[in-house]
């Protein structure tokens, strides 16, 4: 804590000093990242949401294409600064934004129109009408204000390529070694218009490379899994060394920008976000085995990213699926020299048995524990606050979001952000919401603490 804490008031007197420059070593490690973050939400269905399929671009035919049209188009409302000030009041400290850019980069959708005679959409063709590499400067600002307002709460955000991966037939970023070779001057590009935008952002901002990025067959799992026969090596090895080129183009291209870019906490996916888990196939760990941690520039910066959707039904089956996906992350992924965060995880249950409930609730408080234990983030995806609930905003799962906060603060919940008192020749006096002084050095600046003691600012007296 006290390395960390003069690292801060080294930061704050070069800024007094009028100094803009900062050390690689001034941002705080993706391990220190990942543990100051705790517990994180996904703003989901929101700035991801997309048509999906060439021939059914109803957005595109359907709408101004304004970005508020796409930010509403999956149920959910125009997102607020308010609702992140609720996440931050409940004790989460983290929200994933994930991202769909392809709507957004030069496509014009013209040819995208109704056909009476087939009454069905006219195709969208890729090749006639092209993404493109420039994103539309509207959509830009729509993404910064967002990710804005997750800042501004001094959460950690986020920020990444999300449903330009994926099986929908609008996904230009495939796992395969042609498809990377074809689209990488894009993907960099692309990383190189958001790193600009963004270079002055502090550590509070991470950038994540891509989303689940599938092989030609779209295959789960890993890697050729719907291939005839279930596996093909020729398809596998492609498409792990695709995911390889691309993680190491998303670090080169970002790194490439300078500014606080050059030490920017970055998160690659495996392939598909695979996590290993089951047993069922020898080839099922193959995404976390297959996967390298990129070469780059500085040490320390580099975060691993799988995600996680667990079935409740026998919680006591759940709790050991957790085990074992945490045991087989930590030996194939985590000992790769990164940590490891689950991006995106939930529940798949049937709703209509007698503990559904209570079941998925001790799952969720076990998962975010035992996360916690190992060292590991926590994005749980969408639900929570869903739907209109969002523009009140309010927690319409509030039973659910009280088992995550235990899950990491314990029995008592999450016990508020501390304040501080201080005069411009007194001492520093830190206390959280119980009352509770905390310690801080005396001087000219003040130390804003968490509850936990953790350092959250550092500025000088007024």
């Amino acid at each position: 804590m006290y390395k960390r804490l003069l690292k801060k008031m080294i930061l704050v007197a070069l800024m007094v000093m009028g100094c803009e420059t900062m050390l690689a070593d001034d941002f705080e490690t993706a391990a220190e990242a990942v543990a100051n973050m705790r517990v994180g939400w996904n703003l989901g269905n929101t700035l991801d949401s997309n048509s999906g399929d060439v021939n059914n671009m109803w957005i595109e035919a359907w709408t101004q294409r304004r970005p508020t049209d796409y930010e509403t188009a999956w149920g959910q409302p125009v997102t607020k600064p308010e609702l992140m000030k609720m996440f931050k009041a409940a004790g989460f400290n983290a929200i994933r934004v994930p991202v769909t850019w392809y709507p957004h980069m030069e496509a014009t959708f013209n040819g995208v129109t109704w056909n009476n005679a087939t009454n069905s959409l006219t195709a969208w063709d890729t090749a006639a009408d092209p993404i493109g590499t420039k994103i539309q400067e509207a959509w830009m600002k729509r993404v910064h204000e967002v990710v804005d307002y997750v800042i501004s709460q001094n959460m950690y955000c986020i920020l990444n390529i999300h449903h330009d991966t994926g099986a929908g037939s609008t996904a230009w970023l495939v796992a395969s070694e042609a498809d990377y070779a074809k689209q990488k001057e894009r993907f960099e590009e692309v990383w190189r218009q958001i790193a600009e935008e963004f270079k002055d952002y502090d550590e509070h901002l991470l950038f994540e490379g891509y989303n689940e990025m599938l092989d030609t067959y779209d295959s789960w799992c890993f890697a050729s899994f719907s291939a005839p026969g279930n596996y093909n090596s020729s398809v596998a090895t492609s498409a792990y060394n695709a995911i390889n080129s691309y993680a190491q183009s998303f670090v080169n291209a970002v790194r490439s920008t300078g500014g606080n870019n050059t030490q920017r906490n970055l998160i690659v996916n495996t392939y598909g976000a695979c996590n290993g888990s089951g047993t069922w196939n020898q080839h099922l760990q193959d995404p976390l085995k297959q996967m390298k941690l990129p070469k780059d520039n500085v040490s320390n910066h580099l975060i691993f990213e799988v995600h996680t959707y667990i079935g409740v039904t026998n919680l006591s089956n759940a709790k050991s699926e957790v085990n074992q996906i945490i045991s087989t992350v930590k030996s194939n992924l985590a000992s790769k020299g990164a940590p490891v965060i689950f991006g995106e995880w939930g529940t798949s249950t049937d709703k209509g048995y007698e503990n559904y409930r209570s079941n998925m609730l001790a799952f969720a408080r076990y998962f975010v524990e035992q996360a916690k234990a190992n060292k590991m983030g926590t994005f749980y995806w969408m639900g929570l606050s869903d739907g209109e609930h969002r523009s009140v905003p309010e927690f319409n799962e509030a039973d659910l979001k009280d088992a995550i906060i235990k899950g990491y603060y314990g029995d008592e919940g999450y016990q508020g952000i501390s304040y501080v008192e201080a005069g411009p020749s007194q001492p520093v006096a830190c206390y959280n919401l119980s009352g509770h002084r905390l310690s801080a050095p005396q001087g000219g600046l003040n130390i804003l603490l968490e509850a936990d003691g953790t350092v959250r600012k550092v500025y000088r007296n007024p």
